[in-house]
């Protein structure tokens, strides 16, 4: 976390967590946060909360989470067509374990010069074989399913949270928000204005942190495709909450390939979802 957001937590986490009992961790510090945006002073004062509270505290989506080896988090938030949601896991499941199988080590087959060599000898490289055979296992492991976790609620209360959820709602929800320096503008462009929390607002950008998010909406019943939400803007003037929309074919693929620092920005092109944007920077700001 940034410093300055960091000096307002201890500041003002354990007074909004006593005056906002229940509601856990991720919404207090955004609570913190939008005392951050709200004031055009430096707020001082004693201490409320130490960082592991603000850190660790318990969140009731913590639960839903879970413990997993998940990279990301499917979202449902369209409940109208349980035959094409259902036909989207299937092809999210097997394309799952196909990657997951392409990644394992190829065992090596037999050269030549091993083909010809002695009965004893042949036991020796087996015994070799069985070792290596263990290392390779140790290797598969290091990737398992679900690369991303299906969160598909059931209840009525959860379902009137997860319908028609925005980006940024939902970044709230199972993100750990901070901010950062806003990037900074090309040189002869204005800067975003009105202000924004999720482009520009005081030179700071809201921003989130955790699992990658990808969004099953109204839409994914026809085109098979989900929102791939992004945690923080790319180039300046792209927004935090900016998504655009990958095939089922591909999710787990490029998944994996972000947790490895793969970035998709179109070549500094922005070619996000703009209506998702805008829905987005209204929300931040209501």
């Amino acid at each position: 976390m940034r410093d300055e957001f960091l000096q307002l937590l201890v500041l003002r986490y354990g007074a909004l967590k006593s005056q906002y009992p229940g509601e856990g961790r991720r919404k207090w510090n955004l609570r913190t946060l939008e005392e951050f945006w709200a004031s055009a002073e430096i707020a001082s004062g004693p201490p409320t909360a130490t960082a592991e509270e603000f850190l660790n505290d318990d969140d009731p989506f913590d639960d839903i989470i879970g413990d997993g080896p998940q990279l990301g988090l499917l979202l449902r938030t369209d409940f109208s067509n349980e035959d094409a949601w259902q036909r989207f896991c299937t092809r999210l499941k097997s394309e799952e374990q196909d990657f997951i199988e392409s990644m394992k080590p190829e065992a090596p087959g037999p050269s030549a010069e091993t083909a010809q060599e002695s009965p004893a000898s042949t036991e020796d490289v087996k015994m070799a074989d069985d070792g290596d055979d263990e290392s390779d296992d140790e290797s598969a492991d290091g990737l398992s399913a679900p690369i991303v976790k299906i969160i598909d609620v059931v209840s009525d209360q959860h379902k009137a949270i997860f319908q028609n959820l925005s980006n940024l709602a939902a970044l709230r929800l199972f993100n750990d928000v901070d901010i950062r320096p806003a990037p900074s503008p090309p040189t002869g462009t204005n800067r975003f204005s009105p202000p924004n929390r999720l482009v520009d607002k005081k030179g700071w950008q809201e921003i989130y942190a955790g699992l990658t998010l990808w969004i099953y909406d109204s839409k994914s019943n026809t085109d098979q495709c989900a929102r791939l939400v992004n945690q923080e803007g790319d180039v300046y003037g792209t927004a935090t909450g900016d998504s655009w929309r990958a095939r089922v074919s591909h999710i787990c693929e490029l998944q994996f390939n972000m947790t490895l620092g793969m970035k998709i920005d179109f070549g500094g092109q922005d070619r996000y979802d703009y209506p998702e944007r805008r829905r987005n920077l209204e929300e931040a700001e209501r």
